[in-house]
């Protein structure tokens, strides 16, 4: 409870717009340690970085909840031009992609607007022998997201395009199961939006229970997982988990996000384990933060020392 009280006080202070602006023009210094800078080029330069160390990258450019067509039009132009500036490096591409910034609820000639989109993307990412994850976002898009990535998936193949569960959400385990009939290639998290108990667990250990179940469940099915935690106790059950049930390290991964625990990412590499690290890049920034901030009251500390210094 006390750790949905933070996430909550965190979250509705950063909605304020005085804050953003403060935020804004002395954060960015600090925002640097989770975002890899504002452009498509020093998110690949980060990719190099990370391939040093046996760590595999997830693109993001960052930016939800676009308002107009023309506006999701520009930002899945900004998508397609990350998937061919990664093939021009050599780099098979992977990005994460929330549909609400390629106009999904949008409707333009009689198809959502997001799906035409995903399809764009998700194509050329196929064609450079990629993969495109469908972010998962508040509990309003749910059903929506997970109507399209069905459709997408039987389109592209579960190969090609995957999703996210969050594990705060109370319908999570039921949502997995209605996807088994696809063998989907899920992302499990535990969630980092602001929702009512009505429909998301206000309890760390009830998430973080779920957390566990979900990924076990999905391994059991046979289905590709990534364990996307920073959560040393959750890891090493996983690894006690698939240990176990003689389940391989290629049905799996671990994922976690770029500028946070490094040290954990490269050794979890050096034991064998595929590791992924999720690189947010992009002008639109803040909304991405806040959720980092309300994840940890140490990275309150962090921001604000930073922030001092600045």
């Amino acid at each position: 409870m006390i750790d949905q009280l933070y996430r909550k006080a965190v979250l509705t202070v950063s909605g304020q717009k005085q804050i953003e602006s403060l935020v804004r023009s002395r954060g960015w210094s600090v925002a640097q340690r989770f975002v890899a800078g504002e452009s498509a080029q020093t998110a690949i330069a980060a990719v190099g970085e990370l391939a040093a160390d046996g760590i595999l990258s997830n693109l993001d450019l960052l930016g939800e909840f676009v308002a107009s067509p023309e506006k999701a039009n520009e930002f899945a132009g900004q998508v397609l031009h990350l998937l061919d500036a990664a093939r021009a490096e050599g780099i098979k591409p992977y990005v994460s992609v929330k549909l609400s910034s390629i106009g999904q609820g949008q409707t333009v000639d009689g198809q959502d607007l997001g799906l035409t989109n995903a399809r764009r993307i998700i194509g050329k990412a196929k064609e450079y022998g990629g993969f495109v994850c469908l972010d998962m976002e508040d509990h309003p898009r749910v059903d929506q997201t997970l109507e399209q990535f069905r459709v997408l998936v039987g389109e592209f193949g579960a190969q090609h395009v995957g999703t996210v569960l969050q594990s705060y959400l109370y319908r999570a385990e039921a949502d997995r199961a209605s996807l088994d009939d696809l063998r989907p290639n899920l992302r499990i998290v535990k969630g980092a939006y602001l929702e009512p108990e009505s429909v998301a667990m206000p309890v760390k250990a009830d998430v973080d229970a779920n957390y566990r179940k979900l990924v076990y469940a999905h391994l059991k099915a046979g289905n590709y997982v990534n364990v996307a935690t920073h959560d040393e106790t959750i890891i090493a059950d996983v690894q006690h988990f698939v240990l176990a049930h003689g389940i391989s390290k290629d049905a799996f991964e671990f994922q976690m996000l770029y500028g946070i625990r490094r040290d954990l990412q490269k050794e979890l590499a050096a034991q064998g384990y595929r590791v992924r690290a999720y690189i947010p890049y992009g002008r639109d920034w803040y909304a991405y933060f806040s959720r980092r901030i309300a994840e940890r009251p140490a990275n309150v500390m962090f921001v604000l020392r930073g922030m001092l210094k600045g």
